[in-house]
């Protein structure tokens, strides 16, 4: 009798929670409505670079793991660019391999260090030791910039002079465009490499244009060298999000360069997919946790609680004009959106809005049932086109009278409407591929139409395993595991690609 009475005191509140709900949900919205600015300016504008006056010294940085059968077309393409080769130096570290990958980095021309370390598996301490036999043996300030690649990676060849072009403009940090040389091997690498070019259009080159900060993705950038004056600090499982966040709440700006062109594997098993996504998952979590307050107390102060890591003390000018009082009212401006925003990229939305919905709409509103009863007009509610369809074809109403079985019922019907809700929402997004085919049409390799039909279809998977993989990694413990790398592509073979189909 007691837990009915609860039950029917919680089903009481729900019409006023339901409201609150309402407001959050509009609340959120309203928060992240500028991301459709970024879609429009990523359709029409991305920053472009003049051609540097100074060529600039760098460092490459690889971090590799039984990696024989990729690290050779990697340095391949290295040592291929149009960039003076003087002012380039290749470092690989072999971490933990069990294979002949540093043999081979050292015979195309790399500096390799082994590191043997399986209690510290992550790519991020891997790069932590290589700097550090960087500083004993070169000195870290002697590089002006380093590049991070993964083994995998493949440069086309005026990659380093058109990243030295930003660089040279007084950007720091700069990422460049990631584009997929196992584009059409399977229907799961195709879900990657649509990702990463929507990345792109509706995040990389609005925020470069703009003057913001965009996100790092593990790969494929370049930093000056003051990131790493006193060393390597990012080795959690997603050392990319942890730099990034870390680097705009310091007060830098994240630039991408567009025409710096790079190519990535993508995995092709479901298996591995997984585990990497879950492994992302979880560093995201963690990256919101260290950095997250950081950026929300930078939003309301600007830089007055600013903890500097890497920059020098400043010296105060006794005297300002008022150009440079207003260039410093729009840095300020700048820096504060900048962190709102990449604290908007680095909150899980999805995790807070599940346990609102679990909380609110099912288990409130299975009270409320159990007091009320069901009386639902059509089971195909809902604002996707998908409901609208089936709303035209069929009608199918609930009607339940008050007590258990109308709790069970009410609960199990706001689990369909959401389930509905999602399906119709993620076959609506299968535009953001036909987008991507259209417009990138030149930076894509030619794939035959069905195939592109096919990954259409597929797209929409890559944003559920995402979020279920969101929900997963709250309750796993997860470690770092090696992708595994195949591809026999050479930079050679995409640039004959090209000039067959051009």
């Amino acid at each position: 009798m007691y837990f009915l009475n609860i039950i029917n005191d919680i089903g009481n509140h729900y019409l006023e929670w339901k409201k609150i709900y309402n407001i959050i949900g509009s609340v959120l919205t309203i928060l992240m409505a500028y991301k459709t600015l970024y879609w429009i300016i990523g359709l029409f504008f991305t920053r472009k670079f003049k051609p540097a006056k100074n060529n600039h010294k760098y460092a490459i940085l690889i971090a590799a793991r039984n990696e024989k059968n990729v690290i050779g077309n990697l340095l391949d393409s290295i040592n291929k660019q149009d960039y003076p080769s003087h002012l380039i130096t290749t470092f690989v570290v072999a971490d933990n391999c069990t294979d002949n990958t540093a043999e081979i980095a050292r015979k195309h021309g790399a500096v390799c260090y082994e590191r043997f370390d399986n209690e510290h598996r992550t790519k991020g301490f891997a790069l932590q030791y290589l700097l550090e036999k960087i500083e004993e043996d070169y000195g870290r300030m002697s590089f002006e910039g380093y590049f991070i690649f993964d083994a995998d990676n493949l440069l086309n060849k005026n990659y380093i002079s058109k990243m030295n072009d930003a660089f040279d403009s007084g950007e720091k940090i700069i990422t460049s465009y990631r584009n997929t040389k196992n584009f059409d091997e399977n229907w799961i690498a195709s879900t990657y490499a649509i990702h990463w070019i929507r990345s792109i259009r509706c995040n990389h080159r609005a925020r470069s244009v703009l003057r913001l900060a965009t996100n790092i993705q593990g790969t494929g950038f370049l930093f000056t060298n003051e990131i790493v004056k006193n060393g390597w600090h990012y080795t959690s499982l997603t050392e990319d999000r942890a730099l990034t966040a870390d680097a705009v709440a310091q007060g830098y700006r994240i630039s991408y360069q567009d025409e710096a062109m790079f190519y990535d594997e993508q995995p092709i098993s479901l298996k591995v997919a997984l585990r990497q996504r879950t492994r992302w998952a979880k560093g995201h979590l963690l990256a919101f946790v260290e950095s997250g307050p950081y950026l929300f107390i930078n939003i309301f102060f600007g830089k007055l609680f600013l903890k500097t890591k890497w920059r020098e003390n400043e010296k105060i000018e006794k005297k300002k004009t008022f150009k440079d009082i207003m260039l410093s009212v729009l840095e300020s401006i700048r820096h504060r959106f900048a962190s709102f925003d990449t604290l908007i990229q680095l909150t899980p939305f999805s995790v807070f809005n599940l346990a609102r919905w679990l909380i609110v709409i099912v288990i409130m509103y299975g009270c409320y049932c159990y007091s009320n009863g069901v009386d639902i007009n059509n089971l195909f509610s809902g604002s996707t086109y998908l409901a609208k369809l089936l709303r035209s074809l069929f009608e199918i109403k609930v009607v339940i009278n008050p007590g258990i079985n109308a709790l069970f019922v009410g609960m199990i019907i706001s689990i369909w409407f959401r389930l509905l809700y999602r399906l119709g929402m993620y076959i609506q997004n299968m535009w953001v591929a036909i987008y991507v085919f259209i417009i990138e049409r030149k930076n894509i390799k030619k794939i035959p139409f069905m195939k592109k039909v096919l990954y259409t279809l597929t797209w929409p998977t890559f944003d559920i395993i995402g979020r279920y993989s969101t929900y997963a990694a709250l309750f796993m413990k997860v470690t770092w595991k090696p992708i595994p790398h195949d591809s026999k592509v050479t930079i050679d073979d995409i640039s004959n690609d090209k000039i067959k189909s051009s």
